[in-house]
């Protein structure tokens, strides 16, 4: 009896066991079991730790509750030029109510599958090629929009669908090919073409500027050249001008001062006629000139320039008489105010100097009386001696106060009038 006892007794502690054990049930997370009990729906497990009734509940199913992704093999779908293209899609969708995805769908996965692809055909059969290749969003969109709307029933969400690849026949991918390569080409070459136009634009803009820059550089060279050659023009033509006004000057100076000569020397009708016969020669020193001839009325014409210059003495020979009118020296830049400017040696202490000290000289021997020349007031004209030709001034003879001046006697002969000369009127 004992024995059969203790087997009694092991039987019930293990069926024991086996009942607890079967009794406790632990849900993992993101995971719900649904259970029935005889066969029928009782409820849905949580994550955790879950208690049945032995030999009475059991699980059905185990639903993952995580978000799955779903990747279906490419399907041939016509578009709506006649045109077949392969299509892969990836839905991604979680289940949300573990009830409904066990007893209102057998196969889940199939089912989204299927329902994918119809809706897909739907919706890239109303458009293009171009349109399918270019619409992925829109398909997208309208694939969400209706697999959410299906398949909530099913207790399954939708999240979203990717068109993975959208493969079109070879035929149509060779003529792709050689569009896009075409369209490459005309891009290049128009990008090309604008490069160069844009290159030659900015080419012609840097020689138009480089052109308006020269011709700006050679017109201010030309005006600056015009103006320089202008002004050394007015310059030169200002010192010529002044130059011969200085001349002019001279030689009136050197007339004045030769004439003052003769003045002071009070030459004789004889002198006169023998410088007169020394000029005549070098009358004739000319190329053209030949032949001379000393004009018959000479003697006439010598005896009206002597009655001209002079007037008779106590002797009846016409000696010069001066003129008691003092003419006083001017100077160029006095003459005129316009152009009293061109002597201007303002710039030039020295230069001034020299032009100072030089009328300083001029004026003295103008207004004064020169050595060995009498006063303008002297009542005995000088006589001439010596050489034919040279004039030697002889000393008057003292003659007492307020007694006249003696004329020369015939002894002298430098007194005596030239053969065959008249000597008086």
């Amino acid at each position: 009896m004992s024995v059969a006892l203790a087997v009694v007794l092991a039987v019930i502690l293990l069926a024991i066991v086996v009942t607890v054990i079967r009794a406790v049930v632990v849900i993992e997370q993101a995971t719900a079991a649904v259970v029935e009990r005889l066969g029928r729906y009782r409820t849905t497990f949580s994550p955790g730790l879950n208690f049945l009734v032995p030999f009475v509940d059991s699980i059905r199913d185990r639903i993952d509750l995580r978000e799955q992704v779903v990747s279906f093999d490419p399907q041939p779908v016509i578009t709506k030029d006649n045109l077949t293209v392969s299509i892969d899609t990836v839905v991604y969708f979680q289940v949300t109510n573990p009830k409904d995805a066990v007893y209102e769908i057998a196969n889940r996965i199939a089912a989204v599958e299927q329902l994918t692809i119809t809706t897909l055909r739907n919706v890239v059969g109303g458009m293009s090629l171009e349109d399918t290749l270019t619409s992925r969003d829109f398909i997208n969109g309208q694939l969400s929009g209706v697999l959410d709307e299906a398949t909530g029933r099913w207790g399954i969400r939708v999240g979203r669908v990717e068109l993975k690849a959208i493969d079109p026949p070879p035929s149509i991918q060779d003529s792709m090919e050689k569009q896009m390569r075409a369209d490459r080409e005309k891009r290049a070459t128009i990008l090309t073409a604008e490069g160069q136009r844009e290159s030659a634009i900015k080419t012609a803009e840097g020689q138009k500027q480089a052109a308006i820059l020269s011709a700006e550089g050679a017109k201010q060279a030309a005006i600056l050249t015009a103006e320089a050659e202008r002004q050394s023009r007015i310059l030169r033509a200002q010192g010529e001008r002044a130059a011969r006004y200085l001349q002019a000057q001279g030689q009136a100076k050197a007339i004045e001062k030769v004439f003052a000569a003769i003045k002071a020397g009070q030459p004789t009708p004889e002198l006169l006629a023998y410088q007169y016969l020394q000029t005549l020669p070098q009358m004739a020193q000319g190329d053209a000139n030949k032949v001379w001839i000393v004009p018959s009325d000479f003697n006439k014409a010598l005896e009206g320039f002597t009655k001209m210059l002079g007037a008779p003495g106590e002797d009846g020979v016409f000696r010069y008489e001066p003129s008691h009118e003092h003419v006083a020296a001017s100077r160029p830049e006095e003459d005129d105010e316009s152009v009293a400017g061109w002597f201007d040696t303002s710039s030039d202490p020295h230069i001034a100097a020299l032009v100072r000290a030089a009328e300083e000289v001029a004026r003295k021997e103008v207004s004064g009386p020169g050595v060995g020349t009498p006063s303008l007031g002297s009542p005995v004209p000088p006589t001439f001696s010596g050489q034919p030709g040279v004039a030697h001034p002889v000393p008057p003879a003292q003659t007492p106060p307020g007694e006249p001046p003696q004329a020369a006697g015939p002894e002298d002969p430098t007194q005596q009038p030239a053969q065959g000369r008249e000597t008086s009127p």
